[in-house]
Protein backbone atom coordinates (compact mmCIF):
# COMPACT_ATOMS: atom_id res chain seq x y z
CA UNK A 1 0.00 0.00 0.00
CA UNK A 2 1.70 3.26 -1.11
CA UNK A 3 1.52 5.44 2.34
CA UNK A 4 4.03 8.32 1.15
CA UNK A 5 1.40 11.10 1.83
CA UNK A 6 -0.20 10.18 5.18
CA UNK A 7 3.06 8.57 6.74
CA UNK A 8 4.49 12.12 7.36
CA UNK A 9 1.40 12.82 9.41
CA UNK A 10 2.04 9.90 11.61
CA UNK A 11 4.91 10.98 14.44
CA UNK A 12 6.15 8.43 15.30
CA UNK A 13 7.33 5.76 13.03
CA UNK A 14 6.21 2.53 14.99
CA UNK A 15 2.81 4.11 15.35
CA UNK A 16 2.62 4.92 11.73
CA UNK A 17 3.73 1.18 11.12
CA UNK A 18 0.86 -0.21 13.57
CA UNK A 19 -1.42 2.01 11.54
CA UNK A 20 -0.39 0.73 8.31
CA UNK A 21 -1.13 -2.99 9.45
CA UNK A 22 -4.22 -1.96 10.73
CA UNK A 23 -5.57 -0.80 7.44
CA UNK A 24 -4.36 -3.39 5.36
CA UNK A 25 -6.83 -6.23 6.22
CA UNK A 26 -8.02 -9.53 5.46
CA UNK A 27 -10.42 -7.56 2.94
CA UNK A 28 -7.64 -6.64 1.17
CA UNK A 29 -5.99 -10.19 1.13
CA UNK A 30 -8.94 -12.16 -0.24
CA UNK A 31 -9.75 -9.29 -3.00
CA UNK A 32 -6.31 -8.32 -3.75
CA UNK A 33 -6.86 -4.28 -3.31
CA UNK A 34 -4.91 -1.69 -1.85
CA UNK A 35 -7.41 -0.54 0.70
CA UNK A 36 -10.53 -2.30 2.38
CA UNK A 37 -13.29 -0.33 1.00
CA UNK A 38 -16.11 -1.86 -1.69
CA UNK A 39 -17.88 0.38 -4.30
CA UNK A 40 -20.99 -1.72 -4.14
CA UNK A 41 -22.96 -2.65 -7.22
CA UNK A 42 -25.84 -0.31 -7.58
CA UNK A 43 -27.77 -1.27 -10.75
CA UNK A 44 -27.53 0.77 -13.70
CA UNK A 45 -24.80 2.94 -11.88
CA UNK A 46 -22.01 0.13 -10.92
CA UNK A 47 -20.77 0.24 -14.79
CA UNK A 48 -17.38 -0.41 -16.21
CA UNK A 49 -16.36 3.15 -15.81
CA UNK A 50 -17.07 3.64 -12.36
CA UNK A 51 -15.61 -0.03 -10.97
CA UNK A 52 -12.59 0.82 -12.88
CA UNK A 53 -12.18 4.27 -11.35
CA UNK A 54 -12.56 2.31 -7.77
CA UNK A 55 -10.05 -0.57 -8.56
CA UNK A 56 -7.79 2.45 -9.84
CA UNK A 57 -8.08 4.41 -6.37
CA UNK A 58 -7.07 1.27 -4.46
CA UNK A 59 -10.72 -0.07 -3.99
CA UNK A 60 -12.64 -2.77 -5.12
CA UNK A 61 -15.64 -2.32 -7.20
CA UNK A 62 -18.34 -4.54 -8.66
CA UNK A 63 -20.00 -4.49 -11.55
CA UNK A 64 -23.65 -4.85 -11.30
CA UNK A 65 -24.52 -7.37 -14.01
CA UNK A 66 -28.28 -7.71 -12.58
CA UNK A 67 -28.94 -4.83 -14.64
CA UNK A 68 -26.91 -5.20 -17.80
CA UNK A 69 -28.94 -7.46 -20.58
CA UNK A 70 -27.30 -11.52 -20.07
CA UNK A 71 -26.06 -11.14 -24.21
CA UNK A 72 -24.10 -7.71 -23.16
CA UNK A 73 -22.60 -8.81 -19.53
CA UNK A 74 -18.86 -10.65 -21.07
CA UNK A 75 -18.53 -6.88 -22.87
CA UNK A 76 -19.26 -5.39 -19.76
CA UNK A 77 -16.51 -7.14 -18.12
CA UNK A 78 -14.09 -7.28 -20.80
CA UNK A 79 -14.76 -2.89 -20.86
CA UNK A 80 -14.22 -2.89 -17.19
CA UNK A 81 -10.86 -5.04 -17.93
CA UNK A 82 -10.16 -2.13 -20.59
CA UNK A 83 -10.09 0.54 -18.24
CA UNK A 84 -8.18 -0.80 -14.95
CA UNK A 85 -5.53 -4.17 -14.61
CA UNK A 86 -6.87 -4.56 -11.12
CA UNK A 87 -9.44 -7.65 -11.08
CA UNK A 88 -12.75 -6.63 -9.69
CA UNK A 89 -15.98 -8.35 -8.58
CA UNK A 90 -19.65 -9.11 -10.61
CA UNK A 91 -23.07 -8.72 -8.77
CA UNK A 92 -25.88 -11.04 -10.32
CA UNK A 93 -29.17 -12.72 -9.24
CA UNK A 94 -28.19 -16.39 -8.78
CA UNK A 95 -32.27 -17.48 -9.69
CA UNK A 96 -33.05 -15.52 -12.69
CA UNK A 97 -33.15 -17.11 -15.71
CA UNK A 98 -29.93 -16.76 -17.32
CA UNK A 99 -27.80 -17.12 -14.47
CA UNK A 100 -25.90 -20.04 -15.81
CA UNK A 101 -24.47 -18.06 -18.79
CA UNK A 102 -23.78 -15.76 -16.59
CA UNK A 103 -21.53 -17.80 -14.05
CA UNK A 104 -19.96 -19.25 -17.37
CA UNK A 105 -18.92 -16.01 -18.44
CA UNK A 106 -17.62 -15.17 -15.11
CA UNK A 107 -15.70 -18.47 -14.67
CA UNK A 108 -14.38 -18.03 -18.38
CA UNK A 109 -12.68 -14.50 -17.30
CA UNK A 110 -11.57 -15.52 -13.78
CA UNK A 111 -8.52 -13.98 -14.37
CA UNK A 112 -10.40 -10.81 -14.59
CA UNK A 113 -13.00 -11.03 -11.40
CA UNK A 114 -12.18 -11.91 -8.44
CA UNK A 115 -15.28 -12.34 -6.52
CA UNK A 116 -18.99 -12.32 -7.47
CA UNK A 117 -22.08 -10.62 -4.81
CA UNK A 118 -25.56 -11.93 -4.87
CA UNK A 119 -28.68 -11.62 -2.31
CA UNK A 120 -31.39 -13.93 -1.93
CA UNK A 121 -31.62 -16.75 -3.59
CA UNK A 122 -28.18 -18.19 -4.02
CA UNK A 123 -27.65 -21.15 -6.16
CA UNK A 124 -25.66 -24.05 -3.69
CA UNK A 125 -24.46 -25.31 -7.58
CA UNK A 126 -23.33 -22.11 -8.83
CA UNK A 127 -21.42 -21.06 -5.38
CA UNK A 128 -19.38 -24.82 -5.55
CA UNK A 129 -18.54 -23.83 -9.15
CA UNK A 130 -16.62 -20.68 -8.06
CA UNK A 131 -15.61 -22.01 -4.78
CA UNK A 132 -13.91 -24.50 -6.99
CA UNK A 133 -12.12 -21.83 -9.20
CA UNK A 134 -11.12 -19.58 -6.57
CA UNK A 135 -13.45 -16.78 -7.13
CA UNK A 136 -14.40 -15.24 -3.69
CA UNK A 137 -18.27 -15.29 -2.88
CA UNK A 138 -19.56 -12.04 -0.91
CA UNK A 139 -23.21 -11.61 -0.42
CA UNK A 140 -24.92 -8.90 1.03
CA UNK A 141 -26.83 -9.33 4.09
CA UNK A 142 -28.77 -7.10 6.29
CA UNK A 143 -29.60 -9.53 8.83
CA UNK A 144 -27.20 -11.56 11.31
CA UNK A 145 -29.41 -15.07 10.93
CA UNK A 146 -28.89 -14.20 7.01
CA UNK A 147 -25.09 -13.63 7.46
CA UNK A 148 -24.67 -17.50 9.16
CA UNK A 149 -27.06 -19.08 5.96
CA UNK A 150 -24.94 -17.00 3.84
CA UNK A 151 -21.53 -18.63 5.35
CA UNK A 152 -22.59 -21.88 5.89
CA UNK A 153 -23.32 -22.64 1.83
CA UNK A 154 -20.41 -20.97 1.03
CA UNK A 155 -19.59 -17.31 1.56
CA UNK A 156 -16.32 -16.32 2.06
CA UNK A 157 -17.01 -13.12 3.66
CA UNK A 158 -20.43 -10.98 4.13
CA UNK A 159 -21.06 -7.33 3.09
CA UNK A 160 -23.66 -6.62 6.26
CA UNK A 161 -26.00 -3.53 5.63
CA UNK A 162 -27.64 -1.39 8.75
CA UNK A 163 -30.64 0.48 8.10
CA UNK A 164 -28.91 3.46 6.98
CA UNK A 165 -28.11 2.34 3.98
CA UNK A 166 -29.52 2.73 0.59
CA UNK A 167 -32.18 0.74 -1.11
CA UNK A 168 -33.69 -2.29 0.52
CA UNK A 169 -32.80 -2.43 3.94
CA UNK A 170 -33.54 -3.78 7.78
CA UNK A 171 -34.13 -2.02 11.14
CA UNK A 172 -30.96 -2.63 12.60
CA UNK A 173 -28.66 0.38 12.80
CA UNK A 174 -25.07 -0.64 11.63
CA UNK A 175 -23.31 -0.08 14.97
CA UNK A 176 -24.95 -2.95 16.00
CA UNK A 177 -26.03 -5.38 13.05
CA UNK A 178 -22.56 -5.68 12.51
CA UNK A 179 -20.57 -6.25 15.87
CA UNK A 180 -23.52 -8.64 16.36
CA UNK A 181 -22.53 -10.77 12.89
CA UNK A 182 -18.76 -10.77 13.64
CA UNK A 183 -19.20 -12.58 16.54
CA UNK A 184 -21.36 -14.83 14.89
CA UNK A 185 -19.70 -16.10 12.18
CA UNK A 186 -16.06 -17.30 11.39
CA UNK A 187 -15.20 -15.45 7.77
CA UNK A 188 -14.90 -11.38 7.33
CA UNK A 189 -17.51 -8.87 7.95
CA UNK A 190 -17.86 -5.77 5.55
CA UNK A 191 -19.93 -3.24 7.30
CA UNK A 192 -22.22 -1.19 4.79
CA UNK A 193 -25.07 1.44 5.62
CA UNK A 194 -23.41 5.20 6.91
CA UNK A 195 -19.82 5.58 5.41
CA UNK A 196 -18.14 7.81 3.35
CA UNK A 197 -15.10 8.94 5.42
CA UNK A 198 -12.23 7.82 7.21
CA UNK A 199 -13.61 8.00 10.77
CA UNK A 200 -16.03 5.68 9.60
CA UNK A 201 -13.67 3.27 8.36
CA UNK A 202 -11.61 3.54 11.62
CA UNK A 203 -15.27 2.89 13.25
CA UNK A 204 -15.92 -0.13 11.48
CA UNK A 205 -12.68 -1.75 12.06
CA UNK A 206 -13.53 -0.98 15.89
CA UNK A 207 -16.86 -2.72 15.83
CA UNK A 208 -14.37 -5.53 14.21
CA UNK A 209 -15.13 -5.58 10.94
CA UNK A 210 -12.44 -5.80 7.88
CA UNK A 211 -13.50 -2.73 5.60
CA UNK A 212 -16.82 -0.66 4.84
CA UNK A 213 -18.57 -1.06 1.27
CA UNK A 214 -20.37 2.53 0.35
CA UNK A 215 -23.15 2.07 -2.68
CA UNK A 216 -24.49 6.59 -2.21
CA UNK A 217 -21.11 7.89 -1.58
CA UNK A 218 -19.81 6.34 -4.90
CA UNK A 219 -22.97 7.19 -7.18
CA UNK A 220 -22.01 10.75 -5.70
CA UNK A 221 -18.54 10.86 -7.94
CA UNK A 222 -17.76 12.22 -11.38
CA UNK A 223 -16.83 9.04 -12.13
CA UNK A 224 -20.56 7.93 -11.84
CA UNK A 225 -22.32 7.73 -14.89
CA UNK A 226 -25.45 8.42 -12.88
CA UNK A 227 -27.41 11.68 -15.07
CA UNK A 228 -26.63 14.98 -13.35
CA UNK A 229 -30.05 16.27 -12.63
CA UNK A 230 -30.25 13.21 -9.96
CA UNK A 231 -26.90 13.51 -9.09
CA UNK A 232 -28.17 17.12 -7.69
CA UNK A 233 -31.23 15.88 -5.96
CA UNK A 234 -28.31 13.96 -4.17
CA UNK A 235 -26.41 16.63 -3.51
CA UNK A 236 -28.94 19.20 -2.39
CA UNK A 237 -30.59 16.66 0.66
CA UNK A 238 -29.19 18.25 3.49
CA UNK A 239 -31.57 16.43 6.11
CA UNK A 240 -31.66 12.45 6.88
CA UNK A 241 -35.55 13.37 7.71
CA UNK A 242 -35.47 13.65 3.89
CA UNK A 243 -34.20 10.17 3.23
CA UNK A 244 -36.93 7.49 4.77
CA UNK A 245 -37.92 4.29 4.63
CA UNK A 246 -41.29 3.08 2.34
CA UNK A 247 -43.15 0.42 1.77
CA UNK A 248 -44.52 2.44 -1.20
CA UNK A 249 -42.77 1.43 -3.88
CA UNK A 250 -42.69 -2.91 -4.40
CA UNK A 251 -44.16 -3.29 -0.91
CA UNK A 252 -40.14 -4.40 1.13
CA UNK A 253 -38.89 -1.90 3.60
CA UNK A 254 -37.04 0.55 0.82
CA UNK A 255 -35.12 4.00 1.81
CA UNK A 256 -35.31 6.72 -0.58
CA UNK A 257 -34.84 10.24 -0.91
CA UNK A 258 -38.30 12.31 -0.84
CA UNK A 259 -38.98 13.26 -4.17
CA UNK A 260 -42.42 13.65 -6.01
CA UNK A 261 -42.91 10.39 -6.79
CA UNK A 262 -42.96 8.99 -3.88
CA UNK A 263 -45.14 11.35 -2.40
CA UNK A 264 -47.55 10.41 -5.14
CA UNK A 265 -47.49 6.42 -4.32
CA UNK A 266 -47.41 6.99 -0.34
CA UNK A 267 -50.91 8.27 -1.42
CA UNK A 268 -52.14 6.02 -3.57
CA UNK A 269 -54.79 3.04 -2.62
CA UNK A 270 -54.26 -0.41 -3.05
CA UNK A 271 -55.79 -1.07 -6.98
CA UNK A 272 -54.17 1.81 -8.43
CA UNK A 273 -50.45 0.66 -6.48
CA UNK A 274 -51.12 -2.91 -8.16
CA UNK A 275 -51.74 -1.39 -11.41
CA UNK A 276 -48.72 0.55 -11.41
CA UNK A 277 -47.03 -2.41 -10.72
CA UNK A 278 -48.40 -4.14 -13.97
CA UNK A 279 -47.24 -1.77 -15.89
CA UNK A 280 -43.86 -1.97 -14.34
CA UNK A 281 -43.97 -5.62 -14.53
CA UNK A 282 -44.35 -5.35 -18.16
CA UNK A 283 -41.56 -2.52 -18.87
CA UNK A 284 -38.87 -4.61 -16.72
CA UNK A 285 -39.52 -7.54 -18.96
CA UNK A 286 -38.85 -5.10 -22.05
CA UNK A 287 -35.83 -3.54 -20.47
CA UNK A 288 -34.14 -6.79 -19.01
CA UNK A 289 -35.13 -8.71 -22.54
CA UNK A 290 -37.05 -11.86 -19.84
CA UNK A 291 -40.01 -13.37 -21.52
CA UNK A 292 -43.18 -13.56 -19.68
CA UNK A 293 -42.25 -17.10 -18.34
CA UNK A 294 -38.79 -15.50 -17.28
CA UNK A 295 -40.97 -13.36 -15.01
CA UNK A 296 -43.22 -15.84 -13.66
CA UNK A 297 -40.21 -18.21 -12.76
CA UNK A 298 -38.23 -15.31 -10.59
CA UNK A 299 -41.39 -13.93 -9.52
CA UNK A 300 -41.89 -17.65 -7.90
CA UNK A 301 -38.61 -17.31 -6.06
CA UNK A 302 -39.59 -14.35 -4.43
CA UNK A 303 -42.54 -16.18 -3.10
CA UNK A 304 -40.46 -18.95 -1.83
CA UNK A 305 -37.78 -16.64 -0.22
CA UNK A 306 -41.13 -15.31 1.98
CA UNK A 307 -42.42 -12.24 0.05
CA UNK A 308 -46.06 -11.86 -0.07
CA UNK A 309 -48.23 -11.72 -3.75
CA UNK A 310 -48.50 -8.51 -3.13
CA UNK A 311 -44.97 -7.61 -2.58
CA UNK A 312 -43.96 -10.25 -5.93
CA UNK A 313 -46.21 -8.08 -8.10
CA UNK A 314 -44.47 -5.05 -6.77
CA UNK A 315 -40.76 -6.34 -7.31
CA UNK A 316 -40.18 -4.68 -10.59
CA UNK A 317 -41.11 -1.42 -9.54
CA UNK A 318 -37.75 -0.82 -8.13
CA UNK A 319 -35.89 -1.48 -11.15
CA UNK A 320 -38.18 0.67 -13.32
CA UNK A 321 -37.93 3.60 -11.16
CA UNK A 322 -34.19 3.83 -10.49
CA UNK A 323 -33.81 3.63 -14.73
CA UNK A 324 -36.27 6.16 -14.89
CA UNK A 325 -33.92 8.71 -12.18
CA UNK A 326 -30.52 7.49 -12.99
CA UNK A 327 -30.44 6.53 -16.80
CA UNK A 328 -32.85 9.16 -18.17
CA UNK A 329 -32.14 11.90 -15.88
CA UNK A 330 -35.89 12.47 -14.66
CA UNK A 331 -35.61 12.50 -10.55
CA UNK A 332 -39.17 13.85 -10.57
CA UNK A 333 -40.66 10.89 -12.13
CA UNK A 334 -38.52 8.05 -10.75
CA UNK A 335 -37.01 6.85 -7.41
CA UNK A 336 -34.45 8.25 -5.05
CA UNK A 337 -32.60 5.38 -3.50
CA UNK A 338 -30.07 6.53 -0.95
CA UNK A 339 -28.52 6.35 2.45
CA UNK A 340 -28.50 8.60 5.40
CA UNK A 341 -25.21 9.56 4.62
CA UNK A 342 -26.25 11.28 1.77
CA UNK A 343 -27.55 14.42 3.73
CA UNK A 344 -23.62 14.43 4.73
CA UNK A 345 -21.83 14.83 1.22
CA UNK A 346 -22.77 18.35 -0.41
CA UNK A 347 -20.26 18.04 -3.64
CA UNK A 348 -19.25 15.65 -5.86
CA UNK A 349 -15.65 14.61 -6.30
CA UNK A 350 -14.10 11.59 -8.11
CA UNK A 351 -13.29 8.29 -6.82
CA UNK A 352 -9.75 9.06 -6.49
CA UNK A 353 -9.96 12.08 -4.40
CA UNK A 354 -13.12 10.26 -2.08
CA UNK A 355 -10.69 6.84 -1.45
CA UNK A 356 -7.64 8.73 -0.62
CA UNK A 357 -9.69 11.06 1.52
CA UNK A 358 -10.42 8.26 3.37
CA UNK A 359 -7.55 6.47 3.65
CA UNK A 360 -5.71 9.29 5.02
CA UNK A 361 -8.39 10.72 7.75
CA UNK A 362 -8.44 7.10 8.50
CA UNK A 363 -4.48 7.10 9.39
CA UNK A 364 -4.64 10.48 10.82
CA UNK A 365 -7.80 8.83 13.27
CA UNK A 366 -5.19 6.35 14.18
CA UNK A 367 -2.36 8.37 15.34
CA UNK A 368 -4.39 10.50 17.30
CA UNK A 369 -6.07 7.20 18.94
CA UNK A 370 -2.75 5.97 19.86
CA UNK A 371 -0.82 8.89 21.14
Amino acid sequence: MNTSSTDSKLTNPTLANQANKVLTTQLCELLGCRYPIIQTAMGYVALPELVAATCNAGGFGFLAAVTIPIEEVEAAILKTASLTNQRFGVNFHMFTPGADKIADIILKHQDKVAAVSYGRGPNPDTIARFKQAGIALVPTVGKTQHAIKAVKIGADAVVVQGGEGGGHTGSAPTSIIVPQTVDAVNVPVIAAGGFKDGRGLVAALAYGAVGIAMGTRFLMTTDSPVAMTAKQRYVEVDDTDKILVTHALDGMPLRLIQNELLAKLEGQGRARALLFALINGWQCRKITGMSIFDLLKSALVFRNDGLTATQTLMSANAPVLYSKTWVEGKPAEGALPGGQIAAAIDELESCEAVIQAIMQEAQQRLDALTN
